[in-house]
């Protein structure tokens, strides 16, 4: 009896590990106006919440709650409820907003807006634009230093990188990059800005610390996102016409590897546990998972049409809605019963034997 309970009492452990490792979520917009949200769990995509016109930079607050989409067609941004995957807010900003970027403590979000040539700066306590920066001509990138401290800005026709001090809001330098920058990224430990240039087909490699390019890396033909994993060991960088991604090492600068995936792959980004890499392809449709352990494509989910999306798209688990308790919870509520039967069966089994 009491070895059967042990086995179910194994089993419910067992369920109840399961239910704490908390899956991550992926939000990729879609040409048809949509988001789609990707369990990472299971790779299956679990809603398509629609926002407004043209929809392309994507950014999710640290805690998961927020998930803020650069409309590009009505010129505004999209706050969805990440729990019930409905928009909550709607809020005007520049013209032809693009990339999008949330601070560090999820106080504020950067919008690109290219049209205008400027970054509107959104206050997440009331979804109101409290700032506006002049930039570069047609930005498109934007990137948060983990510290705060720094926005960089990618600027399409200028060949440069704005660099915003965030506790003045003004441009404080501008750093030449290559022909056509777009994806921008910095390493975890605020040192490096990593910047693709679509049309030299590089990726230039800023030090943060003087604002200079220290190195450019050939990569294949049009490259778009960027994305650095949580550990700073490597950069993965999409080639929208080369349908591949190269994978730089950061401490030698070089390319490593090479991993085909889909059709137009256009945006990239990294899961916060740094074992997977999504990748959205706009002319197949789909998004490509990366295994970084071994840099292979381990599994393809089908999403909406033409799928654009720039900035850090993947996010924790939000809370949920309801008060229906979690698996896991199940399986702490399932333990504690089994370990009260067992400890009955031996109190009973030492009153019979005495």
């Amino acid at each position: 009896m009491i070895r059967s309970l042990a086995s179910v009492l194994t089993v419910f452990l067992f369920f109840t590990a399961s239910g704490f490792a908390q899956p991550f979520f992926v939000y990729v917009g879609n040409d048809d106006d949509t988001v789609s949200v990707i369990n990472t769990s299971n790779n299956m995509v679990v809603a398509e919440v629609p926002v407004g016109g043209s929809p392309l930079g994507i950014a999710v607050s640290p805690d998961g709650n927020f998930v803020y989409v650069a409309n590009t067609g009505p010129d505004n941004v999209s706050v969805i409820d990440a729990s019930t995957r409905t928009v909550v807010a709607t809020i005007p900003v520049g013209s032809d907003p693009r990339g999008i970027a949330v601070s560090p403590d999820g106080n504020f979000v950067y919008v690109v807006n290219s049209v205008s040539d400027d970054v509107s700066i959104i206050d997440t306590s009331t979804n109101t634009v409290v700032a506006t920066v002049p930039v570069g001509n047609f930005p498109e990138g934007v990137a948060v230093s983990p510290s705060g401290n720094f926005v960089y800005v990618t600027d399409g026709v200028s060949n440069t990188v704005s660099v915003i001090d965030t506790s003045t809001n003004t441009v404080i330098d501008t750093v030449p990059v290559g022909n056509g920058p777009l994806g921008v990224a910095v390493t975890p430990d605020g040192n490096f800005v990593y910047v693709a240039n679509r049309f030299s087909n590089d990726v230039s490699v800023i030090d943060a610390s003087t604002n200079m390019v220290v190195t450019t890396l050939p990569v294949n033909n049009l490259p778009t996102g960027v994305a650095t994993t949580p550990n700073g060991n490597f950069v993965y960088v999409a080639n929208f016409d080369s349908n591949n991604v190269s994978v730089i090492a950061v401490s030698t600068n070089t390319i490593i590897d090479t991993v085909p995936v889909g059709s137009g792959p256009y945006g990239v980004a990294v899961t916060p546990d740094g074992n997977f890499v999504y990748v959205a392809n706009t002319d197949s449709d789909n998004v490509s998972v990366i295994a970084t352990s071994s840099n292979t494509v381990v599994a393809t989910v089908p999403v909406g049409e033409s799928p654009f999306v720039l900035g850090i798209f993947i996010g924790p688990q939000p809370p949920r809605v309801s008060n229906i308790p979690t698996l896991g919870e199940w399986g702490l509520v399932a333990m504690a019963g089994a370990l009260g039967i067992i400890a009955l069966v031996a109190i009973r089994r030492r009153k019979a034997a005495a």
